[in-house]
């Protein structure tokens, strides 16, 4: 009979249970979420001009700096993404991410804590407390052990956790775009002192080709072929190749110094010998918008990753709307008098479910749930902003680099003129057929399409990095599923 009374007893205690559990499921379903929305949408591939039937691509690797087959470049490269403390700032924030994903995830399993009080008490003489306790001093001590375990019922932490997974990813590739980042400059610096280095043997050549010219201008007004006039005309044009020459020095010294700063060695001179532009080799890239840019950069991962987390933040919110379910459990022991903490009888324990639910908060969810959502929104701008930026800066390398090869075609043709014209001035003037202001003039071309030759050049090479870049250098995205799908 006993036992029958006992079932009976845990029977009703479970109905009773379930009872309040579809009670307060039903009254989370009377949650008001109507009217809260995200507005902004996905820019996708098509809508950027992205043919998915394009596949011409060119695949690049994630060292694609190497390409160039300069060694001293691969070692300053790697020196620079070893050292520079920008990149471990990035570096920084995604060990951050990844102790937040852990933290995070925690909290989606069972809590185990121990509790221990020691209490010396005067308990009063006037209230509730029954003799022989009252008005007396008393010590009394708690050694328990409690734990809960939150039911994840409506996925609010689940929700949490893919957030956290989500910034983790988008810090993943925030590294990669900082390295890709870093290596580009290192790059472009190197390829600017390339740059400054054959300008300056442009200058000197200059220099001595004046230096020449001035002696063939004294030998004839010494024969009494010329006059002074040419004498100094031709002194004149000396002070300015020297000028030219310690400006181009100046800026040597200053590429130097931000090369430096890029490997971590800003007050030490960099031992380089720099090969001639002619010596890098050119690497192949796209012709054309590759359909699959989406995939190709970090910058654009990282604001599709940060896309992903504000969703998942959304739902968080969400489901903060609905009950929380925990069980919770204790166990120990509890005597008032320490010296009968750990007897027979001492002991106590409990477990039952505990239920929460929001009934009236003043509107505090729901304007949670609107700044998740204007959230959302924002990262969605910031991701179709970065995808748009991107095909803006390929069109743009493209177009750049389509357009130095057509003017390094004609600058070619007009440099060899300007050459032509120049042997034809000296051989007249030393003739004796013309004065030494059509030489000066022949000379000025000369000179203006060999700078103009070394600028082309070097600005072919800085646009191929730019494009590199403006490619993703080899980066390929790991995009939630629904990008994937796009």
């Amino acid at each position: 009979m006993r036992l029958e009374l006992q079932s009976r007893g845990r029977r009703l205690r479970l109905t009773q249970s379930a009872v309040l559990i579809a009670v307060i499921t039903g009254l989370s379903a009377c949650a008001n979420l109507s009217g809260i929305e995200a507005l902004a949408t996905l820019r996708d591939a098509p809508s950027l001009g992205l043919s998915a039937a394009d596949t011409s691509t060119v695949m690049l690797n994630a060292d694609w700096w190497r390409e160039f087959g300069d060694e001293q470049l691969n070692t300053l490269v790697a020196q620079a993404l070893a050292t520079q403390p920008s990149l471990k700032i990035v570096q920084a924030r995604l060990r951050r991410a990844q102790a937040g994903v852990d933290v995070t995830q925690a909290a989606t399993g069972p809590q185990l804590n121990a509790n221990v009080e020691l209490t010396r008490q005067l308990f009063t003489a006037k209230g509730a407390v029954p003799p022989p306790l009252a008005g007396t001093i008393q010590e009394s001590g708690t050694a328990q052990l409690t734990g809960s375990w939150e039911l994840d019922f409506f996925g609010k932490n689940r929700a949490a956790l893919d957030a956290a997974l989500g910034q983790t990813k988008a810090a993943q590739a925030d590294v990669e775009a900082a390295r890709m980042l870093l290596a580009s400059h290192v790059v472009r610096s190197y390829f600017s002192l390339i740059r400054l280095s054959e300008q300056l043997g442009v200058a000197n050549r200059s220099l001595a080709q004046r230096t020449h010219t001035l002696k063939l201008v004294q030998d004839r007004v010494n024969a009494g072929l010329d006059t002074r006039l040419e004498q100094r005309q031709s002194e004149g044009a000396l002070p300015q190749a020297r000028l030219q020459i310690e400006t181009l020095q100046e800026q040597l010294v200053l590429g130097r110094n931000a090369l430096g700063a890029l490997v971590s060695e800003p007050n030490r001179p960099l031992a380089l010998v720099l090969p001639a532009q002619a010596a890098i080799k050119n690497i192949a890239t796209a012709s054309k918008l590759p359909s699959d840019l989406l995939g190709r950069r970090a910058d654009i991962a990282a604001a599709r990753w940060r896309v992903e987390a504000a969703t998942q933040d959304v739902g968080n919110a969400r489901a903060q709307f609905y009950p929380n379910i925990n069980l919770v459990a204790f166990a120990g022991f509890s005597s008032i008098g320490l010296d009968r903490l750990l007897d027979a009888g001492s002991e106590q324990w409990g477990v039952g479910p505990a239920l929460r639910l929001p009934l009236f908060d003043g509107g505090r969810l729901r304007a949670n749930l609107r700044g998740k959502n204007a959230d959302l929104d924002a990262a969605i701008e910031s991701y179709n902003a970065a995808v748009i930026d991107a095909v803006r800066d390929v069109s743009d390398q493209l177009a750049s680099t389509q357009a130095i090869a057509r003017q390094q075609t004609e600058q070619r043709a007009a440099q060899d003129a300007a050459e032509n014209a120049y042997e034809i001035a000296q051989q007249r003037f030393e003739a004796g057929l013309s004065n030494y202001l059509q030489v000066l003039n022949a000379e000025t071309a000369v000179l203006s399409q060999r700078s103009l030759a070394v600028d082309l050049a070097a600005r072919a090479l800085d646009t191929q990095v730019a494009l590199l870049r403006a490619l993703g250098g080899g980066y390929q995205a790991d995009l939630p599923t629904r990008t994937a799908q796009q």
